[in-house]
């Protein structure tokens, strides 16, 4: 049985729209920030956050990091992803480049896609994809990830690449070349597509 979502605040992962220009201007559902040493994450039953747990490593998320509503990764995601035996069966994770610190979580903004980072983990795809704040004073002129900084772009792939790496036994985590916009619209798409075959249509306006 589903769980049923709360009544009175929209469940951000399915009340809230994809975004008002989606698969390139897309909303976001911030999770964690950049000073979080707790890896916090939505709670599917009620949509709060919750610990997840803490940060493994001194490594810390180099942007804000959450997720984008009504999406979904199953077969048509890990279609886009080699190797990848199936999704992991959670919302697009977005990682959103910001020139101005965002300090606090369990906020929404929109973001304009401008690439990602193909992850494997267990076997499964986790895209990472990667945008920008819209209206950033700083990164918002940029079309695609190619345009933006390599050192953080370097960053995201380290962080994502050690942030489960456990202090023995085997790393089941593998992240791959950055990819450009393009190829993460098609994730973006892909990614939506999943989720009205697992949650059926919803009105995406906004």
């Amino acid at each position: 049985m589903e769980p049923s979502f709360a009544r009175w605040r929209p469940h951000p992962w399915h009340g809230l729209p994809v975004g008002p220009s989606p698969p390139s201007l897309v909303n976001v559902f911030v999770e964690i920030t950049p000073f979080d040493l707790v890896k916090y994450e939505v709670d599917k039953a009620s949509g709060y956050l919750k610990v997840d747990r803490a940060q493994a490593t001194s490594s810390l998320p180099p942007t804000i990091y959450g997720f984008v509503p009504r999406t979904y990764a199953g077969e048509a995601v890990a279609a886009l992803m080699e190797g990848a035996v199936g999704g992991d069966a959670d919302p697009l994770d977005i990682c959103v480049l910001s020139e101005r610190p965002i300090t606090r979580a369990e906020v929404v903004l929109q973001a304009r896609v401008l690439g990602g980072l193909p992850m494997i983990d267990g076997g499964e795809a986790d895209d990472k994809i990667i945008a920008v704040l819209r209206g950033d004073l700083v990164y918002g002129e940029l079309s695609d990830l190619a345009a933006a900084p390599s050192a953080l772009v370097d960053r995201l792939a380290h962080y994502f690449s050690t942030y489960k790496r456990p202090p023995t036994g085997d790393h089941t985590v593998s992240v791959g070349e950055p990819y450009g916009r393009a190829h993460a619209e098609a994730v973006v798409a892909a990614a939506m597509d999943d989720y009205r075959a697992r949650f059926g249509a919803a009105d995406e306006e906004g």
